[in-house]
């Protein structure tokens, strides 16, 4: 994800972040069921059935052949993250912040859920692996200069060309330390956001259900504004 995509991204879940809290100073309990409400639930469940897209090329090979002539995974991906971001604020749109029933309850907090989770394993594990390649090659580059001082200073002749080398023996350890130290934190913390993608599976498992059960009982109960 490119610095501008990281930028619009969190905008819109920043958007969502403020929507999502509005019940308390507005609600249109009508508006769902009507053209307006009706057409902007439509929409939140198109994108959120488009979102299938990126899991079938990414976990069917067949689809992926098929398809990589046309576009990347890269660009799947993040079509999938937009997707995501812009059908769930239609879908809290669609609400017209009426919290009442268990089902479109659940069902909003098992979006929320697959959103927030989603954007974590996109962002910040791309984000925290970045950084940890990085403090990885730059304790290679110190060990590096501490094995040359230390083969110096073992060998008289070449303790000269070690000084040379700018940094002293206690502070180039006190680099290392805090490299290593750095390196296990963020290792640590990248195993746990690993979970998130098990919670990422599990909550979108429970949405699409809830999204199929709340479509159904739609149609059943009838759309107000057809009739």
């Amino acid at each position: 994800m490119t610095e501008g995509e990281k930028i619009t991204v969190g905008g819109l879940l920043g958007v969502l972040a403020l929507t999502v809290p509005a019940f308390l100073f507005h609600t249109a309990p009508r508006f769902a069921g009507s053209l307006t409400g009706g057409l902007f639930g439509i929409a939140a469940a198109l994108l959120f059935v488009l979102l299938l897209i990126y899991s079938a090329v990414k976990r069917l090979p067949w689809v992926k052949e098929r398809t990589k002539n046309y576009f990347s995974v890269g660009a799947v991906l993040t079509f999938h993250v937009y997707a995501g971001a812009i059908g769930a604020l239609l879908a809290i749109i669609h609400t017209g912040h009426k919290f009442q029933s268990p089902l479109g309850i659940t069902l909003t907090v098992a979006m929320l859920t697959v959103v927030a989770s989603g954007f974590i394993g996109r962002y910040y594990l791309a984000t925290i692996g970045a950084e940890l390649r990085d403090d990885q090659k730059q304790l290679g580059i110190l060990r590096t200069r501490y094995d040359s001082i230390v083969q110096a200073a073992a060998n008289p002749k070449e303790q000269a060309a070690a000084d040379l080398k700018g940094v002293p023996l206690e502070h180039l350890l006190g680099a290392m330390s805090d490299l290593e130290f750095a390196i296990t934190g963020r290792e640590t913390l990248k195993r746990t956001l690993r979970r998130w993608v098990l919670l990422h599976i599990g909550a979108s498992v429970l949405m699409y259900g809830l999204l199929a059960l709340h479509i159904w009982s739609g149609i059943y109960y009838g759309l107000r504004w057809l009739a």
